[in-house]
């Protein structure tokens, strides 16, 4: 006897063989399974078997000194149903070729839900359903009617793929992407499992054909867009759908619509209406469940997954949300304050958006550097928006403020530098006092070289670049980090007594004064010359650097084992000369031939050595085929390029400065104590609830301009949506305020209607 408290048993169960398969053809089969071991399995074709491994199984023979009676030698003329047969009379539909099923399966011991009756879990039923015409096939009710009969319908039902390929699928995931709703609906009354999970390998995004939607019915059922089967698995008599159920990687059935959302707008159109219908659905019936902010194990929400991904039409219709129905008037992330003709002002919802808060839209966008649409996506209102506020309210100031330190640092660090150098300042005992003004200099460089140095290290934690963004994104960050560097080095080796200090601090302090340009970003002509420059050292001139390379050493390694070694030199009277008093560097020297065919490269070389040369005819042919590959090939293609570079970059050079200016708004932002963090938020709280304190959010005041719905919103909808009792008044304008088109906007439309009380002046306002 079992009790309902007592723990789940596995049940043992003994499989019967009825002797249908001899010695033979199960040697056969062996040899079959062997051979198609490593083959991918196919779903259901007729191209190839997909036979099962064979696997150790434990039967008991009934033909096994079996005494024939009259009763069993009439039951030897029945039917055997084997897998082949059962399987080929589900494929065709015609549910007589199963007459008799039943009364073997009874008589011989067996159930449809046996091994025999499987193929990579897949069994007569999923076969049947894989088997549609016209969206129907007769046979499914029967094997239904035979396995309720048999006591083991749910298991015949809930039966599910083994194979690594599509494993997890059951009978209800294929009614679903065959759009059977028909089938869907008796398979759920049947007692299928709605929260079964199809987690093959084919079910995950991965390189080849796949298609990722969920794992879960109800994500294939929106995925493939069937309103009214999500409909019922969401709200049926027999077992409804957990709605905020997840996937192995933690997605909603909300996430799954985001990642199958194409980025050439191509399926977006149903997406979106299939993302707002569950949505609305889920709040109609589930009022205290938030969906939307359901994270998945990346702690992203459906929205922070759609920027991430780069899905910009799903991610801006998600942004611009907004019900008119007053049901679903919570579910908004815009709401339109007044409208004016084609001019109308609008709250944003900046919950999530806004880099205020941790791991924000803002901060997926602007730090991810995979998406390759990020430069766009930031375009969105309310985002552009955002960083124009954050620019002009607090960053501008702070960039401003960091640039002249930089610059009396730069100017310090030169002064000591030249110092040194001049002075040839080593530490001895011999000098033990030195200036405090060159002590203080020193010190200055010295921490502003940890401060790089720190800042870099802390960069690439908090950000984990991949080498592709740190080259990109992080290009001046990393000459900032590079800098601190050097200058650690050459101050070890300066305490250290080393002379080749000099060397380290010189480049250091050539790169501090390159690092200048970082600070560009504040100003828009220079900002986008600084990044035209930066993406031809990191495209053309690194392609050009590495092909030049490998020609100078390739022909300097030729020159150096072709030319003469000569032991001595010989003085203009022709006496030779002492090698010690007199040496000479000759193309024997790797380092000096390297010197002179880059001196051919830019047109500087000279041919005097030529009477050391074993081979004139082979050294000629060097040369020439040298300076035809690097002075006339190379620089003239790396000229080329670079010109079609300039043309490229400069219709995106724009929008990538605003990237890298929002990058700095953003690491600005990070720098500034919380306090002072709440204070310069952009944005206004505001209660947008129907009753007072019921939906406050933090919003973002903006008026657009709309030419193509301005005729469809003739009416005020809200003028200041949510509780006005704490809206503080506003003081008087300025002559600023009304020289403004919002203003003057504003008082036309007070002449224009009686206004009892005065409006509260937005917070921000913008011209879209």
């Amino acid at each position: 006897m079992s009790h309902s408290n007592d723990p789940v048993i596995k049940q043992f169960s003994l499989e019967t063989y009825d002797g249908s398969e001899d010695a033979s053809a199960r040697g056969k089969r062996a040899k079959q399974d062997s051979r198609s071991k490593e083959r991918n399995v196919p779903m259901d074709t007729t191209l190839f078997e997909d036979k099962e491994t064979a696997k150790p199984k434990v039967k008991f023979n009934l033909e096994f000194n079996r005494m024939v009676t009259e009763s069993e030698g009439s039951n030897n003329q029945e039917e055997r149903f084997g897998m082949e047969t059962l399987f080929a009379a589900v494929s065709s539909g015609d549910a007589t070729r199963l007459n008799g099923l039943h009364q073997y399966l009874v008589h011989t011991l067996k159930h449809l839900t046996n091994t025999e009756y499987q193929r990579h879990g897949k069994n007569a039923l999923i076969k049947g359903l894989l088997n549609l015409k016209d969206g129907k096939n007769d046979t499914i009710e029967f094997l239904l009617d035979i396995a309720e009969k048999m006591g083991d319908l749910k298991k015949f039902v809930n039966a599910a793929y083994t194979d690594s390929n599509y494993k997890g699928q059951t009978a209800l995931h294929v009614a679903i992407e065959r759009r059977s709703e028909s089938y869907v609906k008796l398979l759920v009354q049947k007692g299928a499992d709605v929260h079964a999970r199809a987690c093959g390998k084919f079910f995950q995004e991965h390189d080849g054909p796949n298609f990722y939607f969920g794992e879960l019915p109800l994500s294939l059922a929106a995925c493939t867009n069937q309103p009214a089967v999500v409909d019922f698995l969401i709200d049926n008599p027999y077992q409804k759908v957990d709605i905020t159920k997840t996937d192995s990687q933690g997605n909603t059935v909300l996430h799954a619509l985001v990642l199958v959302a194409d980025k050439e707008n191509t399926n977006n159109n149903f997406i979106v209406r299939m993302y707002d219908h569950i949505l609305t659905t889920a709040a109609k019936l589930y009022p205290m469940i938030k969906l939307e902010d359901i994270e998945n194990h990346q702690l992203l929400t459906p929205l922070k997954l759609a920027a991430k991904k780069g899905k910009i039409e799903v991610f801006e219709h998600m942004v611009h949300r907004e019900f008119q129905n007053v049901e679903f008037h919570h579910l908004s992330r815009k709401f339109t304050e007044w409208v004016y003709g084609p001019v109308q002002s609008s709250l944003y919802d900046v919950t999530s958006l806004d880099s205020y808060e941790n791991n924000s839209v803002m901060d997926v966008i602007i730090y991810n550097n995979r998406i390759p649409n990020r430069l766009e996506m930031l375009q969105v209102e309310p985002l552009n928006c955002l960083l124009n506020d954050k620019w002009d309210k607090f960053a501008k100031w702070i960039f401003l403020f960091n640039f002249i330190c930089y610059l009396t640092y730069l100017s310090i660090f030169t002064v000591v530098a030249y110092y040194i150098h001049e002075r040839s300042m080593l530490p001895s005992p011999e000098r033990p006092s030195a200036d405090y003004l060159y002590l203080m200099g020193l010190m200055i460089s010295t921490v502003g070289a940890l401060h790089f140095f720190i800042r870099g290290i802390s960069d690439m934690w908090r950000k984990c670049p991949t080498p592709q963004s740190l080259l990109v994104d992080g290009y001046d960050e990393l000459l900032f980090f590079i800098q601190g560097i050097l200058f650690i080095i050459s101050a070890v080796l300066y305490l250290c007594g080393m002379h080749a200090y000099l060397g380290f601090l010189v480049i250091c302090l050539a790169l501090s004064w390159v690092n200048l340009l970082y600070f560009s970003r504040g100003s828009r002509h220079l900002g986008i010359y600084t990044v035209i420059i930066q993406k031809m050292i990191l495209g053309d001139i690194l392609c050009f650097i590495f092909v030049y390379i490998v020609y100078l050493f390739g022909f300097s390694a030729a020159l150096v084992t072709l030319i003469k070694d000569s032991s001595t030199n010989m003085t203009e009277s022709g006496d030779p000369e002492d090698n010690a008093n007199c040496k000479n560097l000759t193309y024997r020297n790797i380092q000096f031939t390297i010197l002179e065919l880059f001196k051919f490269t830019i047109g500087m070389g000279d041919l005097e050595f030529t009477d050391q040369v074993q081979y004139q005819e082979v050294f000629y042919i060097l040369l020439i085929s040298y300076i035809v590959l690097t002075y006339i090939l190379l620089l003239n293609m790396i000229i080329a390029l670079m010109s079609k570079t300039v043309e490229n970059i400069s219709e995106k050079s724009f929008n990538i400065w605003k990237l890298q200016r929002a990058i700095t708004i953003l690491d600005i932002e990070r720098t500034l104590p919380s306090c002072l963090r709440k204070r310069l938020r952009s944005g206004m709280e505001k209660d947008l609830g129907r009753k007072p304190d019921s939906d406050k959010r933090w919003c973002l005041s903006m008026e657009e301009v709309n030419w193509d719905k301005w005729s469809s919103n003739l009416s005020i909808i809200k003028e200041e949506p949510g509780n006005q009792e704490n809206v503080p008044v506003p003081t008087a304008p300025t002559r600023r305020d009304r020289g403004s088109s919002w203003y003057r906007l504003l008082s036309h439309r007070r002449l224009a209607q009686p206004v009892e009380e005065p409006e509260t002046t937005p917070m921000m306002t913008s011209r879209v």
